[in-house]
């Protein structure tokens, strides 16, 4: 099993940022990919970024140009940092952890990210 534990969430005006952290507890193992997704009211979960232990990364094509994720191995800490922030952006995001070697899917509890005009 693998505990995700989020922080970093919470309110803000567009056009401003935040840093998101996850942390991951448990079971893990090397071979992994930690990542991101959100989930506005009304609308299903999509894809943010992920970055692989080897530091590969994926993003949403909507946020590329904004958002920047980042990992610390050695914490087994995932981190998405957010600029440039837009009302759209409002949703409650979620860290997932995949055991590639296994196939096991993990996600945290998610942190609220609101976003003011």
């Amino acid at each position: 099993q693998v505990q995700l534990v989020e922080s970093g969430g919470g309110l803000v005006q567009a056009g401003g940022s935040l840093r998101l952290s996850c942390a991951a507890s448990g079971s893990i193992f090397a071979i992994n990919t930690m990542g991101w997704y959100r989930q506005a009211p009304g609308k299903q979960r999509e894809l943010v970024a992920t970055i692989t232990n080897g530091g590969t990364t994926n993003y949403a094509d909507s946020v590329k140009e904004r958002f920047t994720i980042s990992r610390d191995n050695a914490k087994n800490t995932v981190y998405l940092q957010i600029g440039g922030l837009k009302p759209e952006d409002t949703a409650v995001y979620y860290c997932n952890f995949v055991d590639r070697l296994y196939g096991s899917n993990y996600w945290g509890r998610g942190t609220q990210v609101t976003v003011s005009s």
